[in-house]
């Protein structure tokens, strides 16, 4: 059973994880190691000192001056060691997890859109990552500390005294079983304590997105009172992580309280003045200080190596999941055919197919309106080709090449995206706009600007393109808002375009004037609209009906 422990640890994902990590900043874990050390040479050579200061005062041997000199500077360098060490380990916290937290933020913006909650991926990238902190910053160093500095401390007690020595040795190996006593069910405690801060990070910032909802359906103080339960059990799983930690120091401080109680009763005719070494005597008793200072330190540590171990827990599937690969593109194509084939998708095996054998071919200048009732399949034609999800089976082609063969971000690059409720940041109207080609010169932002009639409300605005806008589009009707999104979207200038309800919201007028702007503008580009509109449909013949997610009484132009 031990053997098979011992294997399923060396393959534990988040043990390798945080191996890995502390392995690519071995350089600077070291470095508050090596300070360390530093300090407890410096406590050895000042107990000595204060030893000779005392076996004096008690009328052993003679010492003056030079010694309490002695003893001051190195009490004073080694406090200004264990500064630097503080400092140096939290540089190197710092850069670990920096480290990490730009790896982590590369894998989740690979991920398909929708994959996990924002809320989640909020608690992975800020509460995950920093429960990191004390495993880089203080666990490391202080678990290396807890093995050297005690066996230094020990050799300096048997040189002065082999007995001493051996107490020293025996009591620090009774640490790593204290540990052992509560690490179990510490560690269990705290990654329970991160499912429930994760789970309460991501409903409170769901919550909050919908409150207005909330708050019109009187719904506040439902969600309020839910919010507040999972408080309390995120209250309730810390205070047993705390409860578990204090457990431990209790533990250590009992085998402090033993192990001078050992060396008292080794060395306890010192008073009665038969003890052959004075001196001896009061070094070795002088040396527990030091020899339980870094124990001590790492088991104010322990708690936060295993809630790292928790934090690693969650982030090893995702920094570990196999990357997309694909085929690269050398450059994009100004042009693309798009040809799919008995394309069929089933995101529920329990559920029926949201598409079942859909075939169509675009060609570039051709617009392709798909309609139908809600639910009938069109957003997910869309979704499919953006690379959002992978068919079951059929065929995606660009200029007769597999479109699935290509990097999901090689895909990307040729695409010009409008979902159905486009986001707005809180930013700038021009920083939104340009979020679709950040190197648009001001005539393409301006031609983008009057294609999605922007221009209509851009004078109602206090600053123009530059006024700032509340997250979400604060401050924009629903129309306007779907309007700079779909500036945004012919801004980008691909070849392929996909536009999921791009005048809903809108006025006939407002919609009339769009769709002629539109026009002009998907000249030379393939695009794939989905649409209720009656008057989008009559601007563009073009048209495959879907009901259910099967194409039923296409009309002619749609083949061809």
């Amino acid at each position: 059973m031990s053997r098979l422990r011992g294997q399923a640890g060396r393959h534990d994902p988040a043990r390798l994880l945080l191996a890995a990590a502390a392995k690519e900043g071995r350089s600077s874990l070291l470095r508050p190691v090596l300070l360390g050390l530093g300090v407890t040479a410096c406590g050895i050579g000042g107990a000595f000192l204060v030893a000779r200061l005392l076996a004096a005062l008690l009328g052993f041997g003679t010492a003056g001056w030079p010694e309490l000199i002695g003893a001051a500077v190195l009490a004073v360098l080694g406090a200004a060691l264990a500064v630097a060490a503080e400092s140096v380990s939290a540089r190197a916290g710092e850069a670990a997890r920096a480290g990490l937290r730009a790896r982590l933020a590369a894998r989740l913006l690979r991920e398909t859109p929708g994959t996990r909650p924002a809320g989640e991926g909020t608690s992975l990238l800020v509460d995950r990552v920093e429960a990191l902190d004390g495993y880089f910053a203080r666990w490391i160093p202080a678990a290396t500390l807890a093995i050297a500095s005690p066996a230094l401390v020990a050799l300096a007690a048997a040189v002065a005294d082999p007995v001493s020595g051996a107490i020293l040795a025996a009591g620090g190996l009774l640490v790593p079983v204290a540990m052992a006593v509560s690490g179990i069910g510490a560690a269990i405690a705290s990654r329970r304590q991160f499912d429930a801060l994760e789970r309460l990070s991501g409903r409170f910032l769901d919550r909050m997105r919908g409150l207005p909802t909330l708050v019109l359906f009187r719904r506040q103080d439902a969600e309020a009172d839910a919010l507040g339960t999972a408080a309390a059990e995120l209250r309730r799983r810390t205070m047993r992580v705390l409860r578990i930690a204090f457990l431990s120091s209790g533990l250590m401080e009992l085998i402090a309280a033993a192990i001078l109680g050992c060396l008292a009763w080794r060395h306890g005719n010192l008073v009665t003045g038969g003890h052959p070494d004075p001196v001896a005597a009061l070094f070795c008793l002088l040396l527990v200080p030091a020899f339980f200072a870094p124990l001590r330190a790492f088991s104010a540590t322990y708690h936060e190596g295993l809630s790292a171990r928790g934090a690693a827990a969650a982030l090893a599937p995702v920094l570990n999941a196999p990357a997309l690969t694909g085929l690269r593109l050398e450059e994009v194509p100004p042009a693309v055919t798009l040809t799919v084939d008995r394309l069929s998708w089933r995101p529920d095996p329990a559920r029926p197919f949201a598409l079942n054998d859909i075939s169509f071919r675009v060609l570039p200048s051709e617009v392709l309106v798909l309609s139908g009732p809600s639910g009938s399949g069109k957003s997910s034609v869309l979704r499919l080709l953006m690379g959002f999800a992978r068919p079951d089976s059929g065929r995606i082609a660009l200029n007769g090449r597999d479109a699935l063969a290509l990097a999901p971000e090689e895909l990307r690059r040729l695409v010009s995206y409008l979902p159905q409720r486009p986001a707005i940041l809180r930013a700038t109207l021009r920083e939104n706009i340009l979020l679709g080609r950040p190197d648009a010169d001001e005539a393409a932002l301006l031609q983008a600007i009057r294609t999605a009639r922007v221009a209509d409300f851009l004078d109602d605005l206090p600053h123009g393109l530059d006024t700032m806008l509340g997250e979400g589009g604060i401050g924009l009707s629903g129309g306007q808002r779907l309007r700079v999104a779909l500036a945004r979207a012919v801004l980008r200038d691909a070849p392929l375009v996909l536009l999921d309800e791009p005048t809903a919201y809108l006025d006939p007028a407002s919609e009339s004037a769009v769709l002629d702007g539109l026009r002009a503008s998907l000249v030379g580009r393939t695009a794939v609209i989905a649409s209720h509109s009656p008057a989008l449909r009559a601007r563009f013949p073009k048209v495959l009906e879907l009901d259910a997610g099967i194409p039923v009484a296409p009309r002619r132009a749609a083949l061809t």
